[in-house]
């Protein structure tokens, strides 16, 4: 029997199917159209932004960086551009060292660069850009660029480096620039917003010296650049473009070739100077031999070469006349003979009996070989240097009394110079004691422990930045500048100059006969005393002392034999002076390490500093000769004239000739000392010679 189907029954179910389904599409389409309307209205501008920075890319432009100049507009620091071969690790289709392996056969790379490679690779992270070869021919760049195809991951790019035309010369000053590392990245975290975009781009940074101190400034604006990329990330089209600024340039007040002229004299010797006008603060020459070549560090140092320069027992990469501390030695006595007067402790004229040794505590201190210079005044004490005077003096003023005299002079505090890394030194007193140590028996301060202090020994510990600043408040009559070393900074773009302003002198209160006392008694030194033979015939009066500091410790009966002592044993040499002495324009503090007596290594070094100063001379090749062996006294010979000593130097990495953009301040920057004859002996006593610095 055949079953009738139920056709209104089927038709129902078929209606109700089909109505679900017209349902069901219709929710999809109003899905659909929400979402568009989502997409094309209310994230239309986010998702237009997403779809152009797809399309575009924006390029940061690291701007040039700004140039150094010395005092005179000779360039110390400027740039170059150059072709790098980067890898970026993330992104390479192979292993590393395959990689690496078959570059060598296109390009040259040597073991110091893979060596260099390897350190840079550990401090950055895998997806940076990171150099291989640097400075590569247009022959190496065609090569690469002919098999690009094959090394995924490697790039030519040009890049600016910073280019040190004298090498070595004043490298403590100028200071380098090198990649960034890790830690720095973090510090400049914490930086403004403005600032960290700025560097956005930004692979160097200064290391020291100026580099480093004026930073941000050297560095300029980064600019901006929009380019529209294909679907490969491939540069099709420039869009649009904000140029870089480039960095201020910097003046210093340095003159490279009075600094060239005392490195050469330090020869391969260790030690320090620095070189201040009196009047201004402003620093002529900053010393610290030995010194390093900063070229090395611009596109990353190798290991050879950095272990050579940090295990070195030189320490080249020690800044001497900033960070070096030294006992003044006897170059501290006219310091102290400016505390016996300001105090009242001692008269100019009061007499003290000098039998070639001082007693106390059962101690004996000696002097001068065991032999006495008799009857010494104030004057004659610090000309001949008894070391009996100020033994007694120490005594009576007490090492408080010291510290507090020598604080305002500068001593064992920062002199707030415009570099960074300076260092206080040591300056003693009860209090220091105290806190210094840590055992209750190291902790008090022995009386026996201040006699040493009167002659520049003991616990004292200055750097010779401190003693030439010293040195310049006697030779100011008691009135303190901040040493500085830039003197203005220019615009690369308006060429404006803007000079950067002194900080305010400090009159220090001494009285004016108490310091002439001590000036007089510093030019007998230079007149009759242990100076004499370095400063005979010299066109020019000048002050100054003498000092030798123990690098170790001599026990009480033993006597100082520099043949029976390794030679970073023996005694350093100091000398401080100033000139003309009637109205000095130069102050110097000088120290020769491990060289002995101050009249034969260190003086000498002034007396040619202040001929070039004051008269436009320099020492021809005979006289420097002798002043690197210790050897000379007064110049060798005939000078020559300053003026016309051949510059750049042989040897220098490339000749440094005013920048164009430096043009406003070379306008009014000083200039080299004039050159003019040597004033004769007889008429050494008129200071004010046509020579004297403009």
């Amino acid at each position: 029997m055949t079953e009738l189907r139920n056709v209104e029954a089927d038709l129902s179910r078929f209606r109700t199917r089909v109505l679900a389904a017209s349902l069901a599409v219709l929710a999809c389409f109003l899905l659909l159209a929400l979402r568009l309307v989502y997409l094309q209205v209310v994230r239309h501008d986010d998702l237009n932004e997403q779809a152009e920075n797809n399309r575009t890319a924006v390029v940061p432009i690291v701007p040039n960086r700004g140039l150094i100049l010395d005092r005179n507009g000779i360039v110390l620091a400027t740039n170059y551009s150059a072709y790098t071969l980067e890898i970026t690790p993330s992104r390479l289709g192979t292993d590393l060292e395959r990689t690496i392996d078959d570059l060598s056969h296109v390009v040259d790379i040597q073991p110091r660069d893979r060596r260099r490679f390897k350190k840079l690779y550990e401090e950055s992270k895998s997806f940076e850009s990171l150099p291989i070869r640097t400075k590569l021919t247009d022959e190496e760049v065609a090569r690469f660029a002919a098999q690009r195809f094959r090394f995924p991951g490697v790039e030519i790019k040009a890049r600016l480096f910073r280019n040190y035309p004298y090498g070595e010369l004043a490298s403590h000053v100028i200071g380098y620039i090198g990649r960034i590392n890790q830690a720095e990245k973090k510090q400049m975290e914490e930086w403004d917003e403005e600032d960290q975009s700025n560097y956005r781009g930004t692979e160097y940074i200064g290391k020291l010296g100026v580099e480093q101190s004026l930073e941000k400034g050297l560095h300029g604006i980064t600019g901006v650049e929009q380019v529209e990329t294909s679907a490969g990330g491939r540069a099709v089209r420039k869009l649009a473009s904000k140029p870089a600024t480039p960095g201020n340039t910097v003046l210093l007040s340095i003159d490279i070739k009075l600094q060239k002229l005392v490195e050469d004299m330090y020869g391969e010797r260790r030690g320090a100077l620095v070189a201040i006008d009196p009047k201004t603060g402003e620093v002529l020459a900053f010393v610290s031999k030995p010194t390093f070549d900063p070229n090395l560090f611009v596109d990353g140092i190798d290991v050879e070469n950095w272990q050579a320069l940090n295990e070195s027992i030189d320490k080249p990469l020690l800044n001497r006349a900033l960070r070096g501390t030294y006992p003044p030695g006897s170059t501290y006595k006219p310091f102290m003979g400016l505390a016996a007067l300001t105090t009242g402790k001692r008269t100019a004229t009061q007499i003290t009996m000098d039998g070639g040794s001082w007693a106390f505590g059962g101690h004996v201190f000696r002097s001068h070989g065991d032999h006495g210079l008799g009857a010494v005044d104030l004057t004659r004490a610090i000309a001949l240097s008894s070391n009996v005077y100020f033994y007694s003096l120490a005594n009576d003023l007490g090492v408080d009394a010291i510290h507090d005299f020598m604080k305002p002079l500068g001593f064992g505090q920062l002199t707030g110079i415009d570099i960074f890394g300076e260092v206080r030194g040591v300056l003693p007193s009860q209090e220091w004691k105290r806190n210094y140590y840590r055992r209750p028996e190291q902790k008090k301060w022995f009386a026996g422990e201040t006699i040493s202090l009167g002659i520049g020994q003991g616990y004292n510990s200055f750097t010779m930045l401190q003693l030439a600043q010293a040195t310049s408040i006697l030779a100011n009559d008691g009135i303190k500048h901040k040493p500085r070393l830039i003197i203005a900074t220019q615009d690369p773009m308006t060429r404006v100059q803007t000079v950067v302003p002194p900080e305010p002198e400090e009159n220090l209160g001494y009285k004016p006969e108490h310091v002439s006392v001590i000036r007089k008694a510093m030019v007998a030194v230079t007149q009759g005393g242990t100076g004499t033979r370095v400063f005979a015939n010299a066109g020019y009066i000048s002050g100054g002392k003498t000092g030798t500091a123990q690098a170790v410790t001599i026990g009480q009966k033993e006597k100082y034999q520099a043949s029976k002592l390794e030679e970073h044993q023996r005694d350093h040499a100091l000398y401080i002076a100033f000139a003309p002495a009637d109205d000095p324009k130069i102050a110097v503090a000088v120290v020769v390490e491990n060289a002995g007596f101050g009249a034969a290594s260190a003086a000498p070094i002034a007396r040619r500093v202040f001929d070039y100063w004051l008269m436009g001379q320099y020492p021809n090749e005979e006289d420097l000769a002798a002043v690197r062996k210790g050897t000379a006294a007064g110049p060798i010979g005939k000078p020559r004239v300053a003026a016309e000593v051949p510059w750049p130097p042989s040897g220098a990495g490339g000749a440094a000739s005013p920048a164009p953009a430096a043009s406003a301040a070379l306008a009014s920057a000083p200039r080299a000392p004039a050159a003019t004859a040597a004033v004769p002996a007889a008429s050494a006593v008129k200071v004010a010679a046509p020579a004297a610095r403009n």
